[in-house]
């Protein structure tokens, strides 16, 4: 509540009308066109998303129950973590549609990217547009085949071992931020990232954007949700895109997906019990 009134007090200095309220009774989200899921503890320097599964899992039940009930109509946006698994567990637990249920992820991980990408060049992170899919973590798939600067391939600017610490780099982006900040994970580059997902639902801007998404036949992935480039609109995940990807790249998303399937059938034992 205090948060939401200092972000009031703010709005005639920056020019925006917007009624922000700080609230901890789920009878004031009622009817929410978006609900954000951020709830659960932070990672610890040394601790993976992983380690966060048990307790996390809980939390984000216990927070979908509650929207199940007040929102029944919202689009739901997943960022508490371990990711995929999360989302996982809020569709399973509201039984909302699949396509109403998707994580972010892929904005952020592929902002990191870009921006590790524009410091190695220096060039403006504007003319980068990069992809990157698999779950959210040391898994990650950044393609390089679907990375270009100002529409020249990343493989013609950068030798391949270079980018590969890049994409290391990238994969462990949330790892660096938690060993610089001790107390927290990070915070500014997920607010932006869920901005924007928000924007493209709200304004309909059907804005092409990587997400956690629920794939069955896309990707061959079988019923898991996991990082691909969706189409985001109004109705949520308007439609899955399916890119040719490289041997090399199907091998490292294959790796990826199995380890949010293990991910999963480890949750909903703990969940179980």
């Amino acid at each position: 509540m205090g948060k939401a009134l200092d972000l009031m007090e703010a709005s005639p200095i920056i020019g925006y009308d917007a009624n922000i309220v700080g609230t901890t009774d789920y009878g004031a989200t009622t009817d929410s066109d978006v609900v954000v899921i951020t709830a659960g503890i932070p990672r610890r320097p040394g601790m993976s998303r992983d380690d966060l599964l048990g307790t996390n899992a809980k939390i984000v039940r216990s927070v979908s129950e509650q929207i199940k009930t007040t929102s029944p109509d919202a689009i739901v946006i997943v960022v508490s973590n371990p990711l995929d698994a999360m989302v996982q567990c809020a569709q399973q637990v509201t039984g909302f549609p699949h396509q109403h249920v998707l994580g972010q992820a892929g904005v952020l991980d592929t902002a990191r990217y870009r921006t590790f990408l524009a410091m190695e060049l220096g060039v403006s992170v504007k003319d980068i547009s990069a992809l990157l899919m698999g779950g959210h973590g040391d898994t990650m798939v950044p393609l390089p085949t679907h990375t270009s600067v100002g529409g020249i391939p990343v493989t013609e600017l950068i030798d391949r071992k270079r980018l590969d610490e890049i994409i290391e780099r990238t994969r462990k982006g949330g790892a660096e931020i938690v060993g610089l900040l001790k107390t927290g994970s990070a915070y500014y580059a997920p607010s932006a990232a869920i901005c924007q997902m928000v924007q493209a639902i709200v304004r309909d801007e059907k804005r092409l954007l990587p997400c956690a998404a629920y794939c069955d036949q896309q990707y061959d992935v079988g019923g898991y949700y996991v990082g691909v480039p969706v189409i985001l609109g109004t109705n949520g995940v308007e439609r899955i895109v399916e890119l040719d990807m490289t041997s090399e790249e199907k091998a490292d998303f294959q790796k990826s997906v199995d380890a949010v399937k293990s991910l999963v059938k480890t949750m909903d034992s703990l969940l179980a019990s």
